[in-house]
């Protein structure tokens, strides 16, 4: 379906939106899942898109909070120091570039911590948004909105004005909690995507400035 929006802002998630590290995540995690005796495709059927935290949390329950803190501490240690693999979802590092060259407001939303957003971002050759809001950042991670509601904040902007591009299950209930037109990036299916725009990636998205009337908005169209 061809995308056609028009929006004050764009919110994006990092892993599986703008960048592919499933080859790092897969490692990393078959690492811990082994270590502690867990079934790797368990966790990475829920992880994705949530903080890793809670995913041990989830996991580990067993674990005093120091302990589940530690595991998360190693777990993205290792994961900054792991970027064999990481490269761009096709398309995204030149969209990302057109929009910061038409000036539009754009935010990271992501549910890693700043060091390996970074990181990432990084080695996937992706410029880093003026915002960047990460684990750190909130509370309460993904499914919860806070963390698109915070960047859109930091945008000088309701999340209601904003489109969010998102991958996971997780970060698009996040995304459309937050009210942002929500566009969903590959095959991720939930309860709320079928209502939803999808794309494959970014070749082919192109960005303009659109007439408003008023306060400047950005149209986004393709196939």
């Amino acid at each position: 379906m061809p995308i056609d929006l028009t929006a004050a802002g764009f919110l994006f998630d990092m892993d599986g939106t703008l960048v592919d590290s499933h080859a790092v995540v897969e490692r990393q995690w078959g690492r811990l899942a082994a270590d502690h005796g867990l079934d790797i495709d368990e966790i990475l059927r829920v992880s994705h898109g949530v903080q890793a935290i809670d995913t041990i949390r989830r996991f580990l329950p067993d674990l005093s909070p120091a302990e589940q803190a530690a595991v998360a501490d190693d777990l993205v240690t290792r994961e900054e120091d792991d970027i064999d693999g990481i490269v761009e979802i096709p398309g995204a590092a030149a969209f990302l570039d057109a929009i910061t060259a038409a000036f539009a407001p754009v935010a990271l939303v992501t549910s890693a911590p700043r060091s390996l957003a970074l990181a990432r971002l990084a080695a996937a050759g992706v410029s880093r948004p003026r915002v960047v809001v990460t684990a750190e950042d909130v509370e309460r991670g993904k499914p919860n909105p806070d963390a698109f509601l915070l960047a859109a904040e930091r945008l000088g902007l309701e999340a209601t004005s904003c489109v969010a591009f998102e991958d996971a299950p997780a970060g698009i209930a996040a995304a459309v909690a937050s009210g942002a037109q929500t566009v969903v990036v590959g095959g991720a299916e939930s309860a709320e995507t079928p209502s939803l725009d999808r794309i494959t990636d970014y070749r082919g998205l192109v960005v303009d400035i659109a007439d408003a009337g008023g306060a400047p908005v950005w149209r986004i169209t393709g196939a």
